[in-house]
């Protein structure tokens, strides 16, 4: 159900001071999400002298010169292993084989006669299902029906039209 506005203290008119309220409110809810930080929260600036690291240069220069120097030596390995006329033996002429191949054979025969057995059980077992006694007791349980009710069910061939004419299968395909 709808309430009217409750101000906090009485007045005369409920209407203008629900608008006054309500534009107080955005007046404030305004000047909150323009509102900026009073807080300086940047901390001071940091000196040139530990901005800018001489000796950690210094050591990085000399790091990428060794660097530099051994990729010309390794560079100059294989200019010379290409240049050369001399035959490498860098196949191997091995398949690897696993140690336990066999054992892992064996389990996956054992799992395979498990779920052949496993396999035969269930389609040789015979369904539990009885569909005799199921249309049994569902010819019952329409001829209670038929019974109970005020207006029996009848087959399509001996309905009744509105007009009171019966029905039989030959109007129907007439129709």
């Amino acid at each position: 159900m709808h309430r009217s506005y409750q101000p906090l203290k009485p007045v005369t008119n409920r209407y203008l001071q629900q608008r006054w309220d309500q534009m107080s409110y955005e007046d404030h809810r305004r000047k909150v999400s323009s509102a900026l930080p009073a807080v300086d929260t940047k901390g001071n600036a940091t000196p040139a002298h530990i901005q800018l690291k001489l000796k950690k240069l210094q050591l990085q220069d000399e790091r990428l010169s060794i660097i530099d120097r051994d990729n010309r030596l390794l560079a100059s390995k294989l200019v010379d292993i290409f240049s050369s006329k001399g035959l490498v033996d860098h196949r191997n002429q091995y398949h690897p084989r696993s140690l336990n191949a066999t054992k892992r054979k064996q389990e996956l025969l054992l799992v395979t006669h498990q779920n052949q057995a496993i396999y035969q059980r269930i389609t040789s077992r015979q369904s539990e299902y009885r569909r005799q006694l199921w249309s049994d007791d569902w010819q019952r349980t329409e001829r209670r029906l038929d019974n109970i009710s005020r207006y029996p069910r009848q087959p399509a061939d001996k309905q009744v039209s509105p007009q009171g004419e019966i029905r039989s299968e030959n109007w129907l395909k007439t129709q």
